[in-house]
């Protein structure tokens, strides 16, 4: 056996998900919002002009992949970390060796770090420099939202990509080449796979790929032949990826979605128990069915009831300590509430509002004594004594909050039904004029 014998079967040691990884930009799966030609993201690709960048997104979408990409493409040296076990020595030294390559021989050097959202303010501060001065490129990856769970001056400094979940017909063409792919895929086996078994792992995959290859790597590799043909039907994707297949088509789906919100919009809660079982016995996923609940709970309740979430929200919460079938029993009691509270939808409009102005109508002129003066000059302190402490004035006391272009914005009127109408009177006794 020699070295050529080793590395062969490391390759085959991998999953398929590694294997079949894309290595450049024409075999990338999904992703066409930002891959696409022309793009900014493929242009600077092309051009090995890409700067600090973060790319976010769900798990199977393609972030490494993308990252390994660039890395085969760039002339630069590529230095890979991961953020859970990797500390500020570590970063140090990666930003020592990008120094080197930058003064030696001119070349720059990409710092690639998994799990980016796992670095403490210690490891990012240590970063920062490096990044803001150009001795090396970030490319950060994570599944959390990069502006709640990273740290504002490592954002700031890269341009932000928004990964998307696969399409299902995406995932379905990519785990037919890799049945078909006799180097890096299944095709050695000339299994035989059920287009509805197809079809299943592509649907329950929820957008992961890695996730469908998984299940149909062991589908293909724990189905014993038959005549001397592997031979995986449903019933074997389903065992795979250890979700039952659902019992009415996609279309059907979503017309049951469908009437389950609209149900909980009208309160009717006998006609949104029944959608939510039939979607839940059908084999759709609890938590999408908590997932819209609690979306109806601020759209079509909103602030007429306030406790309507809550319920929702820790529906959710029992459903993932509890698991299934007790977790149904929470599930249950949130969407009779929703159905029998009042309902408005002022939360909802306020924030179509807001949104509108916010991209529309951006002004940050914002009133000298809201602003930030805890380092400013003597004027920004002059300004900032002029607000008005709430508490000193009982609670409440008339100011203006918004710009003056916005001013006279009016976002959130609530209405007579439920909690609202308490609002409306709370609002009244305060003196507020909107």
């Amino acid at each position: 056996m020699d070295l050529f014998d080793f590395n062969d079967n490391e390759e085959k040691a991998k999953p398929l998900a590694e294997r079949m990884r894309a290595s450049t930009l024409k075999d990338f799966v999904g992703q066409s919002h930002l891959i696409a030609e022309g793009s900014l993201l493929r242009r600077a690709i092309s051009l090995d002009r890409l700067g600090s960048c973060i790319f976010w997104g769900p798990p199977g979408c393609g972030k490494t992949t993308l990252a390994n990409i660039i890395a085969a493409q760039t002339n630069g040296e590529f230095i890979k970390l991961n953020a859970v076990s990797s500390g500020v020595a570590d970063v140090k030294a990666a930003v020592s060796r990008a120094l080197d390559n930058l003064r030696m021989f001119g070349k720059k050097t990409y710092l690639m770090l998994d799990e980016c959202h796992r670095f403490n303010k210690t490891q990012s501060d240590s970063l920062l420099p490096a990044i803001e001065q150009g001795t090396i490129l970030f490319i950060g990856s994570t599944t959390e939202n990069p502006y709640a769970a990273m740290t504002p001056a490592i954002v700031s400094r890269c341009r932000v990509f928004h990964f998307e979940p696969l399409k299902t017909q995406e995932i379905k063409d990519a785990l037919y080449r890799a049945l078909k792919d006799k180097r890096k895929g299944l095709g050695m086996y000339d299994a035989v796979v059920d287009d509805d078994a197809i079809t299943h792992l592509a649907v329950t995959a929820g957008g992961d790929l890695r996730t469908a290859y998984n299940a149909l790597e062991l589908a293909v590799l724990t189905t014993s032949p038959t005549d001397g043909t592997i031979h995986v039907t449903l019933s074997d994707a389903e065992q795979s990826i250890q979700r039952k297949a659902l019992s009415y088509n996609e279309d059907l789906y979503y017309d049951i979605l469908s009437a389950f919100c609209k149900s909980l919009r009208g309160s009717d809660a006998n006609a949104a128990l029944y959608y939510a079982m039939r979607l839940i016995e059908g084999g759709c996923d609890p938590i999408l069915v908590i997932r819209r609940l609690i979306a109806h709970s601020a759209e079509d309740v909103g602030m007429a009831d306030p406790r309507a979430l809550q319920m929702s929200v820790a529906a959710l919460t029992a459903f993932q300590n509890m698991g299934y079938p007790e977790g149904l029993l929470p599930l249950t009691e949130a969407i009779i509430y929703v159905c029998e509270a009042p309902k408005s939808n002022t939360v909802v409009m306020a924030k179509d509002a807001a949104r509108e102005d916010a991209v529309s109508n951006r002004d940050d002129d914002i009133p000298p004594y809201l602003r930030d003066s805890s380092y400013g000059s003597k004027e920004m302190k002059a300004d900032s004594a002029k607000y008005k402490y709430p508490h000193s004035y009982g609670g409440y006391v008339e100011q203006q909050y918004l710009p003056d272009s916005l001013k006279d914005r009016v976002y959130y009127t609530p209405s007579d039904k439920g909690y609202e109408a308490t609002v409306k009177e709370i609002r009244r006794q305060k003196g507020k004029k909107r």
